[in-house]
């Protein structure tokens, strides 16, 4: 239940970000304004960190249960299964910090 509702709503952000862009580049050019592109500009710049961090935030959580998990089943395994978790948890914060420079790209267009 949960997993189709993560993949049900990143679905429908992804066509409402790619549908407002494209509107908004086809009015901008035929009103000659950009002031509804910016709009469209600001409103995926929230959309994307907002995005970044809901998946990041749940991909860590999983992370952290699975290790913890794997800990308390078998203690003696901890070294082998921390560190490539806290490894794992990185490369997973190092995309929410991808999204969020991407965002103040988006914002720099302003």
């Amino acid at each position: 239940m949960f997993r189709r509702f993560t993949f049900s709503f990143f679905v429908v952000l992804l066509v409402m970000a790619v549908a407002s862009v494209a509107l908004a580049a086809g009015e901008g050019e035929a009103s000659g304004g950009d002031s509804t592109l910016k709009a469209v500009i600001a409103l995926s710049a929230g959309f994307c960190i907002a995005s970044a961090a809901i998946g990041g935030a749940i991909s860590q959580s999983r992370a952290i249960v699975a290790g913890l998990e794997g800990i308390a089943r078998n203690p003696s395994a901890q070294n082998k299964i921390f560190i490539p978790m806290i490894v794992g948890l990185a490369l997973i914060e190092s995309l929410v910090i991808y999204a969020l420079v991407i965002s103040f790209v988006l914002v720099g267009k302003l």
